[in-house]
C-alpha cells in the first residue's frame, strides 16, 4: 500500500473510527498489531485500497476469534529469538521494516515489527540493522529476566 495508490477517496471519519477501534482491540489480539499499524499510516487520506485492507483485518478477526496464546509454567527460561527485515517495506519513505520474535519454550514471549530509523541501501544492510535491534532487545530481556531471578 502507498499514499499514492488510488484517487478514489472514502469517508475519513468512518475510517478513523474503525482504525481507532482496531487499535484498541490490538491490545487483546496482538496478531493484528502490524496490520493495524500499517493501515494507520494512511488515516489522513484513506482510499478504497486502504478500506479493503481494513475489511481484510476485520475478516481475519472474525475467522480467528477462538484463537489465543497459552502460557505454561516451566522451570527453564531459555529464550530463542528470530529477526528479519523487509527491505524497502514502505514505498513512500523507502524505509525497511524490522521484525523480531522471542520464544520461551513453545510460547511467544515478546515480538516487534516496526520501521527502521534509517534508510538502508541494500538488503544486507537492512538485515544487519534488524539483527542489531534484535540483539539489543535480547540483552535487555536477559537483564530483565536476571532481575526477576530467572536465570
Amino acid at each position: 500500500m502507498s499514499k499514492n495508490d488510488e484517487r478514489v477517496k472514502i469517508n475519513s471519519t468512518t475510517f478513523k473510527s474503525l482504525v481507532g477501534s482496531l487499535r484498541y482491540l490490538a491490545y487483546i489480539c496482538p496478531g493484528i498489531l502490524f496490520a493495524v499499524g500499517l493501515v494507520n499510516r494512511f488515516i489522513e487520506t484513506p482510499t478504497m485500497t486502504h478500506c479493503k485492507a481494513l475489511k481484510r483485518i476485520l475478516r481475519y478477526i472474525k475467522g480467528t476469534i477462538d484463537f489465543s496464546l497459552f502460557y505454561e509454567y516451566y522451570n527453564s527460561f531459555e529464550l530463542v529469538g528470530y529477526s528479519d527485515s523487509d527491505w524497502v517495506g514502505d514505498m513512500d519513505d523507502r524505509k525497511s521494516i524490522t521484525s523480531f520474535v522471542f520464544y520461551m519454550r513453545d510460547t511467544t514471549f515478546t515480538w516487534s515489527s516496526k520501521k527502521q530509523p534509517i534508510v538502508t541501501l541494500s538488503t544486507c544492510e537492512a538485515e544487519y540493522v534488524a539483527t542489531t535491534i534484535c540483539v539489543c532487545h535480547s540483552v535487555w530481556l536477559k537483564r530483565l529476566l536476571k532481575e526477576l531471578w530467572m536465570p
